[in-house]
């Protein structure tokens, strides 16, 4: 799964005890040598959908924007300024030092279900890879509020998301083990490190963004085909702010 350049095992294992943002701070000098980075080929997919179906937009914010894989993105999509959030220090850095001397980039070092104020109304699109495993269920309201609250009025907030696994399906029983892992290590052990793969269902999500005023489409992302009953194996969440 790792590259030679990657984090070891027992790096791993130190990272899993510790809290979500030491975790991140540790693993951030070899995260982009993980499968955790989020594969340009959904970047580029993501890209193309938006572009296609909605254009170009004005500012972007990149939502735990790690470091900063979705930023080159925004920057091609976006005429202002892109900001990448997120609550590691660790991956701040390596985003910084990425897009060092972009004069059109910033970064903030902030909690996302709780944006700064001077973020409020300032961007038109919204984009998140990756980072919703880290937020209970009970999370996404703040979390999608703070989104609505960053964004302008008709500013979208856009991500992927996976369809469902089948049972049948080997990937269904690693994740649920997984999950299931994550569960008992954080019953017995503190800090707390949230990462779960089966917590953020199309279903509940749709109904939490529209609680939190927003208005809710999907596109099929193409690009990664269909399953055998017709439904895209993914989709590219649309929210708009009311």
């Amino acid at each position: 799964m790792f590259s030679s350049h990657g984090p070891s095992v027992r790096e791993l294992a130190v990272q899993g005890l510790s809290s979500v943002e030491r975790g991140y701070d540790l693993l951030a000098p070899k995260f982009d040598h993980t499968p955790f980075r989020t594969p340009d080929r959904m970047l580029d997919a993501v890209e193309e959908t938006l572009a296609q179906h909605e254009g170009t937009f004005g500012a972007g914010l990149d939502v735990c924007c790690g470091t900063g894989a979705g930023i080159g993105m925004l920057r091609r999509l976006c005429r202002d300024r892109v900001t990448g959030v997120d609550l590691s220090a660790g991956m701040l850095a390596g985003a910084g030092r990425t897009h060092a001397g972009d004069g059109r980039v910033d970064f903030v070092r902030a909690d996302a279900r709780a944006l700064p104020p001077e973020l409020a109304g300032s961007y038109d699109l919204a984009v998140s890879f990756g980072a919703f495993g880290h937020f209970l269920p009970s999370e996404r309201p703040a979390l999608f509020s703070g989104v609505r609250s960053a964004l302008r009025e008709g500013g979208v907030f856009a991500f992927p998301i996976g369809a469902p696994i089948p049972p049948s399906s080997p990937v269904w029983w690693a994740v649920t083990g997984f999950d299931a892992a994550m569960r008992v290590r954080n019953a017995v052990w503190r800090p707390p490190f949230v990462m779960y793969y089966r917590t953020f269902p199309l279903s509940g999500v749709r109904a939490d963004l529209k609680a939190a005023g927003f208005t809710v489409e999907t596109v099929p992302l193409e690009h990664f085909g269909r399953q055998a009953g017709g439904a895209p194996r993914w989709r590219l969440v649309l929210a708009r702010r009311l």
